[in-house]
């Protein structure tokens, strides 16, 4: 248990670090649900005439392991996850494909 709640305060704190948008009039908010370890960081906004709206990080806590299920980030949720001392086997690409998790370093599933 302590480890899930040390995962989700972790989670949480990547999401709320500040991920200016380049362009437009955008707002960033997070939706957090502990309850099932869902969490996003999504855009919403203009740029110019175009609506914008999006889910910028995806990530799931299932079981012992981090789910990153997106990341639209430059610099890498995983990375940023790795500086607060998450390891690598704590981690998996779940954008990856199934197939192509082995030949990372990070846990397949």
């Amino acid at each position: 248990m302590e480890q899930l709640e040390q995962y989700r305060q972790l989670v949480q704190q990547v999401l709320h670090n500040k991920y200016k948008p380049s362009y437009g009039d955008i707002e960033q908010f997070t939706i957090v649900d502990t309850q099932n370890d869902h969490y996003q960081l999504a855009t919403v906004g203009w740029d110019g005439d175009r609506r914008v709206f999006s889910c910028l990080i995806h990530i799931d806590i299932k079981g012992d392991k981090i789910w990153i299920q997106y990341d639209g980030t430059e610099v890498g949720v995983a990375n940023e996850l790795i500086e607060l001392g998450i390891p690598k086997k704590s981690i998996v690409l779940g954008f990856h494909d199934p197939n192509a998790r082995k030949f990372t370093e990070f846990a397949v599933n």
